[in-house]
């Protein structure tokens, strides 16, 4: 199963952090894709809300298993189910995930929606960014706000202190903060917030 190393933070200055990783990559531009992710409840997974800022002090400890099916907007392009299993906590992490092409998003997205549920949906703009071998993700989700995301693909042979120091070094270049690090994922902010 492929493994990343991901966090998230909060984004208080999208054009600066725009253009930082624009020059930290050494792209003129980002690839940007409109993406529409549906959540469908998981039998594996934990329902609930977890979504905390460092500040707060607070580290849920447990993981969280999701079932989305993530349609890109304005593209011909297949759709992609994606299983991950990662804890929900601040900071670097590591997440396991499988993913599969889907070339009919629609009859798929029905067949799940009558057999599991749907737990919510979210729609988002997503500037990618490509450094090495980590892609870092600019965020502007609907009703919810700015994020950035690093996804550090881990190599066979590297384990999570090695994706956790390409990270930081990350973070530390992009001038993102220790106190701007979220846990947990955009749909569980987006459904508590509606809830």
């Amino acid at each position: 199963m492929p493994r990343n190393v991901e966090v998230k933070a909060k984004v208080e200055d999208l054009k600066q952090l725009l253009d930082k990783s624009a020059d930290l990559c050494e792209q003129s531009q980002a690839e940007v894709l409109k993406q529409h992710d549906t959540f469908f409840n998981s039998p594996n997974g934990r329902q609930g809300f977890i979504f905390k800022n460092v500040r707060n002090n607070q580290s849920p400890g447990m993981n969280a298993f999701r079932l989305k099916l993530r349609e890109f907007v304005g593209t011909d392009g297949p759709s992609e189910l994606i299983f991950y299993d990662r804890p929900d906590e601040e900071g670097p992490k590591i997440s396991d995930f499988v993913k599969a092409s889907i070339e009919d998003a629609k009859s798929l997205k029905e067949a799940l929606r009558k057999s599991m549920g749907i737990k919510g949906e979210l729609k988002k703009t997503r500037h990618l960014f490509i450094k090495g071998q980590t892609r870092i993700h600019v965020d502007q989700v609907e009703g919810l706000g700015d994020f950035m995301e690093l996804e550090v693909c881990l190599k066979d042979d590297q384990d999570l202190s090695e994706g956790q120091r390409i990270a930081d070094a990350l973070l530390e270049k992009l001038g993102i903060p220790k106190s701007a690090l979220i846990s947990g994922a955009y749909i569980d902010a987006l459904t508590s917030k509606d809830s």
